[in-house]
């Protein structure tokens, strides 16, 4: 199949698939006579394995680790485990971050209405977001 089928099978534009082309992440393609790219349901396969990793949160560099494993004869469960375990704990500490930040939020909104507009000064910018105490 040629770049345009490619990517309609695959849910990706012909851009993305040249993109991945060049990081590595896809074989590169036999040409045909005529120079046009010539992809086989392998490449499909793996278009789907890449964007099934990104919706896990794995970067393009971690993708491309567990190919290279995969491509050596090794089995990469071990390492996508891993990989994974390090995204979960990424994401509970952001959602950590986000619960104080949810809190701070709401404090300062909580002042904001208590606040009255005219005591705020042009030396202060907005009275709502206090400076840092220096």
């Amino acid at each position: 199949m040629q770049i345009g089928e490619l990517a309609l099978v695959a849910g990706v534009s012909a851009q993305t698939i040249r993109f991945y082309e060049r990081r590595g992440l896809l074989p590169t393609p036999e040409r045909e006579t005529n120079g046009y790219r010539q992809y086989d349901g392998a490449t499909a396969s793996r278009l789907r394995f890449i964007r099934a990793s990104q919706t896990a949160g794995l970067t393009l560099t971690d993708i491309s680790s567990v190919i290279t494993l995969r491509e050596a004869g090794e089995m990469p469960c071990e390492h996508v485990t891993n990989l994974l375990a390090a995204k979960l704990d990424d994401v509970r500490a952001r959602q950590r971050e986000l619960a104080l930040l949810e809190t701070e939020l709401k404090n300062a909104l909580d002042a904001a209405r208590q606040l009255d507009p005219a005591d705020c000064t042009a030396s202060t910018v907005c009275q709502i977001i206090a400076s840092p105490r220096q």
